[in-house]
């Protein structure tokens, strides 16, 4: 991706980064991108705490964004937000129908629920299960579905034909490729479906970050801090792409939440409600009062780690040495040593 951050051409000294750095591994309630356990590397600078995060299937290249916007946050801060409140929706693992309210009780009331779909091992008739169970909780709320790039383009049209009988506000990343998605867009319409469809992978995975737009390829787009650069970075691309925006998190914690909320705070428009209330997900937070919904929304306001938190959920050694030894590669990546 070219210019993945402003941050990139003046990266602080990896000393002054070792200086503050914390690993933590956080237990999750649920299985999720089939982890059990977030890790995350936190670290302090002069503006406030940033979050190094990537999954561990990431390579050093993808892996500098992240510590780019983590630089970002620690040493320049955010832009001016144009709002103090962030509706957010709740977010459903591939879990059964059963284990529906439980997820859901822990978001307290919301507006819009995220609908994981598509879970490899999974059936289409488990998706169609899941989602009736979260209409049958939530009647009016706005359902959205996520499937990672998990179908084919046949697949997907079926899929989505199917879930849309319960009222889809729009279907995330269906396919994987940038073709498939104005494919898939293309046979929806021309079956009288016209479910939106939005850009996650698309968007953050690509070197082009815009061509998903330029190809006509998606309604809105699907836009995630860490994985772009930085808040300023995904502004940029919002605004060149022209089209709405659904600020998302990474499975953060409230540090990483904290610059989800930034960029979301600082769009011109806000459309829809966005997937920053993952935290729920997670047994444990490195701040005392999580950045968790509250009726709907997550006011803006700072998250510090505490420090009895960052030593109660610090990383085994081995874990710890790992992050560390990535921190310095990355660092020599997005420097250019």
């Amino acid at each position: 991706m070219p210019n993945p951050s402003p941050i990139a051409s003046s990266v602080p000294p990896l000393e002054q980064i070792l200086d503050t750095a914390r690993v933590v591994s956080l237990p999750m309630r649920v299985k999720f991108r089939g982890i059990t356990e977030r890790e995350a590397l936190l670290f302090r600078g002069p503006a406030g705490w940033g979050e190094f995060g990537p999954f561990p299937e990431y390579g050093d290249a993808e892996a500098s964004r992240w510590l780019a916007a983590a630089i970002e946050a620690a040493w320049l801060g955010f832009p001016e937000p144009v709002r103090d409140t962030i509706p957010v929706n709740a977010t459903v693992p591939a879990v059964s129908a059963d284990r529906v309210p439980d997820v859901l009780a822990r978001f307290g009331r919301v507006d819009a629920v995220k609908v994981k779909v598509a879970e490899r091992g999974q059936e289409l008739a488990d998706d169609v299960e899941r989602v009736t169970a979260v209409r049958h909780e939530l009647p009016d709320a706005a359902i959205r579905v996520d499937a990672n790039g998990g179908w084919d383009v046949p697949g997907a049209v079926e899929a989505l034909g199917r879930l849309s009988a319960v009222g889809l506000e729009y279907a995330e990343q269906p396919v994987p490729s940038i073709e498939g998605l104005a494919e898939v867009r293309r046979r929806l319409r021309a079956n009288g479906m016209p479910v939106l469809i939005a850009a996650d992978e698309s968007v953050r995975k690509e070197d082009d970050p815009v061509r998903v737009a330029r190809a006509g390829a998606a309604d809105l787009l699907v836009v995630k801090v860490a994985p772009l650069g930085g808040v300023r970075r995904a502004l940029e691309i919002v605004a060149e792409a022209g089209l709405p925006a659904v600020v998302s998190s990474a499975l953060d914690t409230s540090v990483g939440i904290r610059a989800g909320l930034a960029l979301a705070a600082a769009l011109p428009e806000l459309p829809y409600a966005c997937g920053l209330g993952t935290v729920s997900l997670l047994m444990g937070d490195v701040v005392r009062e999580p950045l968790m919904p509250d009726d709907g929304s997550i006011p803006l306001r700072d998250a510090a780690p505490d420090d009895e938190l960052l030593e109660r959920f610090a990383a085994p050694a081995e874990r710890r040495d790992w992050w560390l030894g990535r921190l310095r590669r990355v660092h020599a990546e997005l420097s250019g040593h």
